[in-house]
């Protein structure tokens, strides 16, 4: 004889089954700018050990580029109707991205912004450098190496990109401020692209031949403003933004006098951390701004900074 379960019993169970196989970790989207930096690298490998720590998974998903805000804004929009518990996002336009952060807001998912601002109040908490003060970091290095007084010009990344806007005036208004006798000849956009930048420091370079330095004002302006510097075997002093092995070997060979950098796998670290504490009902400090500094290559050994520049990515990136 057969035995058969009735209907409901059988419901019961199977959703018993399906509950049971459900994972019970909180999901976390971590979105940012691009994917090719190693500032990214540095900040997924941050987040990737407070997931660790918190017991929580992380989606990790960004554009190929930097300047893809269409591609980021279709991640976004996938994380919302995916419902993960937290999103996280480093908007590559302040404008384009902010009525996405509505969205999830208004979908009940906390959004946490780092690395640069968005157009928006839908957000429990922004982390990120303070870039204005970080840009008059690099420029009163500027003053220092040029003794108060030159030429100088501009490798800048891309309108619309907050956190380096705020950078590049916080240099320019140092610069009118503390250094009258320093003039901005010049100020171009690489477009977040390495290629790009070095053609336009290239183009600067050729059109002022007296220039006697230059500032980038992210990772991809630097690295092309010192591949110009190099290629041109130019005298020409360069302050740039972030750190990257191409960046420290810039730093070593004397092509770059200084980098203002930030401290990226600390800010993924604290994104992910904020993140679970909204979820396990705490209060977050809204606005954490991270302080930027200054390396050169005398300092390049010290421990702080060493550790802020060379974190075991290895641990965290399996």
């Amino acid at each position: 004889m057969r035995l058969t379960l009735p209907l409901s019993l059988l419901a019961l169970s199977l959703l018993t089954l399906a509950s049971c196989n459900r994972t019970t970790k909180k999901q976390i989207a971590v979105i940012p700018m691009g994917r090719s930096h190693v500032y990214w690298v540095s900040a997924h490998a941050g987040a990737l050990k407070a997931a660790q720590e918190e017991n929580v998974d992380i989606i990790w998903n960004g554009p190929a580029t930097e300047s893809d805000y269409s591609g980021q804004l279709q991640i976004v929009e996938n994380m919302i109707n995916r419902h993960v518990d937290a999103l996280t996002l480093a908007p590559i336009d302040r404008k384009a991205l902010a009525n996405a952060v509505d969205r999830a807001g208004s979908a009940g998912i906390p959004v946490i912004i780092w690395d640069s601002p968005v157009d928006s109040q839908n957000f429990v908490a922004q982390i990120a450098t303070d870039n204005y003060a970080a840009g008059q970091l690099g420029a009163e290095r500027m003053g220092t190496i040029l003794h108060g007084k030159g030429r100088i010009a501009e490798v800048a990344c891309q309108p619309g990109s907050a956190s380096t806007m705020a950078r590049e005036q916080g240099f320019e208004d140092k610069i009118k401020q503390s250094y009258p006798d320093i003039r901005i000849v010049d100020k171009r956009y690489g477009m977040a692209d390495v290629a790009r930048s070095m053609t336009v420091a290239e183009n600067m370079l050729t059109a002022f031949p007296d220039l006697d330095a230059m500032f980038g004002s992210n990772e991809s302006s630097t690295v092309g403003a010192a591949r110009a510097i190099a290629g041109s075997k130019s005298k020409v002093k360069l302050v740039g933004f972030d750190s990257s092995p191409a960046l420290i070997d810039g730093l070593n060979d004397g092509v770059i006098d200084s980098l203002v950098t930030q401290n990226p796998f600390d800010m993924g670290y604290k994104t992910v951390k904020t993140a679970v504490a909204k979820l396990n009902g705490g209060t977050v400090e809204r606005i954490q701004s991270l302080p930027a500094v200054v390396v050169t290559k005398d300092n390049l050994e010290d421990p702080a900074i060493h550790a802020r520049l060379f974190p075991d990515l290895s641990r965290y990136l399996k």
